[in-house]
């Protein structure tokens, strides 16, 4: 096989963890590109990330792995090893602000997101010629309390069918229940602006300007059954000044919305990010 895969572990850490990794792979016929690792001292956790070339003589992805277990066995690591020429499938879900849809789906089109952009799922069916003219099929989903619970059917329908690996919420103003939030745990990355928890609900821009803010930012984080509290992967900042009108700092509210959405969802589908509790290492 020639290629290019990617190993993610975890385990406890202990002396001979990089030299096994590394010993085993070039026995294999694989040439190191790339390698990260880091020692956590409050956990006691080993986090390594490792791109390697194949050659001729490298077996298949599948026969890869299977040999690697015995190593990955004898240190209790936690791991994945991605063949990088699958590219993940990715389903986007928006409710009616387009900046962070438009921002991943220009992305995608133009080959700079690793990912195939499978479906876009909304609540609201305005976005639909949007999503249309990228050539992506649009689900409109509506949600009501009534319904709630046949939409989140619907969706994890959509994302068994689809064989979707990772779903963006791309400013999508629906709470998922604890169950979606289960089901897909560690598949679902969310962004939102870093007001929280100072301004909760509607209109934070305007709530943040009465206040005069000094800095717009946004976290893009992976979704759990705690609202807006999951393991962080991207953070950013813009400053503001007193001249800043609510028009100017919500613009530049979802410029940096839709970048620090960008990175985390490009970060995860290289193999990035690895959990670490209620936190993430991100190998950038």
């Amino acid at each position: 096989m020639s290629g290019q895969v990617a190993l993610t572990l975890s385990c406890t850490d202990r002396p001979g963890i990089v030299r096994a990794v590394s010993d085993f792979f070039f026995g294999q016929g694989c040439d190191i590109v790339q390698s990260n690792q880091f020692g956590d001292p409050s956990s006691g956790l080993f986090f390594m990330r490792v791109h390697m070339k194949t050659s001729a003589s490298t077996p298949e992805p599948d026969a890869l792995a299977g040999a690697f277990a015995r190593v990955a066995d004898e240190f209790g690591m936690q791991w994945q090893l991605h063949d990088l020429a699958v590219r993940p499938r990715v389903l986007l879900m928006v409710s009616r602000l387009d900046h962070c849809l438009e921002d991943l789906l220009y992305r995608w089109r133009s080959g700079l997101l690793a990912a195939d952009v499978v479906a876009v799922v909304s609540n609201h069916p305005d976005l639909a010629p949007l999503v249309e003219w990228h050539g992506v099929p649009f689900h409109h989903v509506p949600v009501t309390p009534d319904s709630k619970a046949d939409a989140e059917q619907r969706l994890l329908g959509l994302v068994a069918e689809l064989e979707v690996e990772l779903v963006v919420l791309a400013r999508y103003m629906q709470v998922l229940s604890d169950r979606v939030c289960a089901e897909l745990s560690g598949r679902i990355i969310n962004i939102h602006h870093s007001f929280l928890p100072s301004f909760k609900g509607a209109r934070p821009y305007h709530r943040a300007h009465d206040r005069g803010v000094k800095l717009i930012g946004a976290t893009a984080h992976y979704v759990t059954t705690d609202l807006d509290e999951g393991p962080i992967i991207e953070q950013d900042v813009a400053r503001v000044d007193h001249q800043s009108s609510v028009e100017d700092l919500v613009a530049i509210g979802r410029d940096v919305e839709s970048r620090t959405l960008a990175r985390a969802v490009q970060w995860h589908v290289q193999r990035r990010v690895l959990l670490n509790g209620q936190r993430t290492v991100v190998f950038t």
